[in-house]
């Protein structure tokens, strides 16, 4: 069977708008939703937060019911009870209930986009886009699962018979983020089920009812109850999952401080640990777009554009440096100047709105604080007084040190910086600690071959905007402190959730039993 990406909703098509408009209304009319944990065995949980729309925080999207740290306890213990029987199941068998849940998730994809526009302000076709990868990376992984049954080839001679297998590791404690609540979230459990591991989703405090709806799918599809359970809450449990003995893998996208917490606990072996935790991280990025002097501008302005803004630049992949050939830089600057105007900030369900608000009160104020560390932009865009809204803004020839250069802000702040040759753009973007992603914007076929063997970035794109990798043909993740290496959507990203074992048999018979 071969793999075919999800086609993306044609949102130019006012039947198409029409059917998101009244999904979204569906669903406003059942607002507060209702999420609760769900631990095999276990009853309701501790104490009820609220996920709210980031664009109207007095509108609150889910009542949630979070998890206790007991809880967190119970649900190791049942997922290590379930491993035997759900990694005894052949590849095949697991990634059909994967395919289900893809099935079930296609079937409520309005449904699934509204609930994501709504709890974490992605607008309209970013919060398709999530859906339809979260799809992806439930299909992708299920063809994987099968492929796995097959183990490896190996060199053979006469008189031994050799094999290698691939196994699960155990339970897998799966720490998913915000952003893309339903994609990343699906990505990392899909994939250690689909390698024979049982999962604990402990999702981000502020996308809780994005996720429930993905262990509802999986639920739907017959994933049994005590091989996928439901965390929600906050640092708390999330703490509490990667210090815990019984868990076996750990899979985490999210900050980089975060990450690095999550990989010095899971260092530490504790008294009844029996096995070495496996950690599998992506952690974002400070990424760069390289634009040489023979860049066409008409296709530079855009793609940086695309880059830095959309989603409010809440994309670990999304651009926060433009380092400029010294020869186009001025020109280049005064297009972003002006094309920064032409960007529309509002509400998610506007279908114009290019920048919608940022997650949060806490990222809002910190985003702020980088643009005062900055001092006067070169541009900005004035913002709605209500929600959580950050500007748009551009930065022009800061100083090397400046936090705005240096630390990944996650928002929609940009800064351009001028190179007198391509050559030095590349020892700038090497100097980083970060390497996701990059771009490179050049006419020349040898300058384009001369970054792709320069650049440390997990995902390197050319002449084009540097986000959207797309499951199957852009596998995505980065290397220093970018993340642990992992290729999510790639054909190797299952093997960080399996053990390999082989098998060597002399098969030189000296008799028979009787």
């Amino acid at each position: 069977m071969t793999f075919i990406n999800e086609p993306a909703l044609e949102f130019r098509r006012p039947e198409v708008r029409a059917r998101v408009v009244a999904a979204l209304a569906e669903l406003d009319a059942r607002l507060p939703l209702l999420v609760r944990s769900a631990v095999a065995g276990e009853g309701p949980g501790g104490d009820t937060t609220a996920s709210v729309d980031p664009g109207r925080p007095d509108r609150v999207v889910a009542e949630v019911q979070e998890a206790t740290v007991h809880q967190a306890a119970v649900a190791v213990a049942e997922a290590g009870r379930a491993y035997a029987g759900w990694s005894a199941r052949s590849g095949q068998e697991r990634g059909v209930l994967l395919q289900r849940a893809a099935a079930i998730l296609r079937e409520r994809r309005l449904e699934a986009a509204a609930v994501a526009l709504r709890e974490c302000g992605k607008p309209w076709q970013e919060a398709d886009g999530d859906v339809c990868e979260a799809i992806d990376f439930l299909e992708y992984y299920a063809l994987g699962a099968a492929a796995l049954d097959d183990g490896r080839p190996l060199t053979q001679m006469p008189g031994e018979r050799n094999t290698l297998r691939y196994v699960g590791r155990g339970v897998a404690a799966v720490i998913a983020p915000w952003n893309f609540p339903l994609a990343i979230a699906a990505g990392m459990a899909s994939a250690a089920l689909a390698a024979g591991n049982t999962v604990i989703l402990k999702p981000a405090e502020q996308a809780p009812a994005c996720a429930r709806l993905l262990v509802d799918a999986l639920h739907g599809a017959g994933v049994p109850r005590d091989v996928v359970q439901f965390l929600p809450g906050g640092d708390a449990i999330g703490k509490a999952l990667v210090a815990h003995p019984g868990v076996h893998t750990i899979a985490f996208t999210g900050s980089c401080a975060a990450g690095l917490q999550i990989l010095e606990q899971a260092a530490r072996v504790g008294p009844d640990q029996t096995h070495i935790k496996k950690v599998v991280a992506e952690m974002g990025g400070k990424n760069c777009i390289i634009v040489d002097s023979d860049a066409d501008l008409d296709d530079v302005v855009p793609g940086v554009l695309k880059s830095a803004f959309a989603f409010a630049g809440q994309k670990c992949s999304a651009a926060s440096r433009v380092l400029v050939h010294e020869a186009v830089a001025d020109d280049l600057i005064e297009r972003l100047v002006g094309a920064l105007g032409t960007l529309q900030v509002g509400p998610a369900e506007d279908f114009g709105t290019d920048v919608p608000p940022v997650i949060d009160l806490e990222s809002q104020s910190r985003i702020r604080r980088y643009i005062e560390l900055g001092g006067t932009p070169a541009a900005t865009v004035d913002v709605p007084g209500d929600g959580y809204y950050a500007a748009p803004t551009l930065f022009v020839d800061l100083p090397g040190d400046s936090p705005v250069v240096t630390d990944e802000i996650f928002g929609p702040v940009l800064s351009v910086e001028r190179v007198p040759s391509v050559h030095a753009a590349c020892d700038v973007v090497d100097a980083s600690r970060f390497a996701l992603t990059g771009g490179i914007y050049s006419r020349s076929p040898r300058t384009i071959a001369a970054v792709i063997r320069r650049t440390p970035v997990g995902n390197l794109y050319v002449n084009r905007d540097i986000t959207g990798a797309m499951v199957g043909r852009q596998p995505f993740g980065g290397g220093r402190m970018s993340g642990t290496g992992p290729k999510a959507g790639g054909p190797d990203y299952l093997l960080q959730f399996v053990e390999a074992r082989t098998v060597t048999e002399n098969t030189v018979r000296h008799g028979l039993v009787v």
